[in-house]
């Protein structure tokens, strides 16, 4: 059961990802929401694979409960990714001239705001829990050196974007889950990387994907 764990938390987001992009084109409404409802259900049984069967608490997953200081670096991180990291990140892969998110956010144009709202919010929080809170925990609980329990989980995150993606940005969120890992591992606790990534997919995703449309329809 530990390995099934590992396998969903490792692979079934990168599964998802191809399945979607060998259908090809624009994804619809329904079919979108169905790969929501599989990314939620792959959260629940790794989550009760962990508890049930690996003996790992929810704490020792990084799901403590909320507190306000949770909140606070949650927002540091989110002016970090949105007034730093961003803004460099762009700005590096205008000068080397590759491919930048477009290509993956035209493909969500067609979708409402609110599946896209809901998107980010069931994506931020369950790549945070699969990849950095479960995995870490699990690799170490089987004998892993920490670093090592982090590193793999990171490059198998990056390469599950590149489907959607592409390879570069996929190479960007290397880093921006490097930070993510290191402050976990800093913190061990969830809460502020699952609200700062929430946050920072949106404005990314959704307030994109509105200004799109509004530019579009004036």
């Amino acid at each position: 059961m530990t390995l099934l764990g590992l396998g969903l938390a490792l692979f079934g987001p990168f599964g998802l990802a191809l399945a979607g992009e060998r259908r090809g084109g624009r994804p619809g409404l329904y079919e979108s929401l169905a790969g929501e409802a599989v990314y939620a259900a792959i959260v629940g049984a790794v989550l009760w694979i962990a508890v049930a069967h690996a003996g790992l608490s929810l704490e020792t997953l990084g799901l403590r409960p909320l507190r306000w200081q949770s909140l606070a670096w949650g927002a540091a991180l989110l002016v970090f990714f949105q007034r730093i990291y961003g803004p460099a990140l762009f700005a590096v892969m205008r000068r080397l001239g590759v491919r930048g998110f477009e290509g993956g956010l035209a493909k969500m144009e067609d979708l409402p705001l609110w599946y896209l709202t809901l998107a980010v919010v069931i994506g931020g929080s369950a790549e945070e829990i699969l990849y950095r809170g479960y995995a870490i925990a699990q690799l170490e609980q089987l004998g892993a050196a920490s670093w090592l329990a982090a590193l793999l989980p990171l490059v198998v995150f990056a390469f599950a974007h590149v489907p959607l993606w592409g390879v570069a940005p996929a190479v960007s969120t290397f880093f921006a889950g490097g930070v993510f890992t290191l402050f976990y591992l800093w913190q061990r606790d969830l809460a502020p990387n699952i609200v700062a990534h929430v946050a920072t997919d949106f404005v990314g995703i959704v307030l994109w994907t509105r200004a799109r449309s509004t530019q579009k329809a004036s």
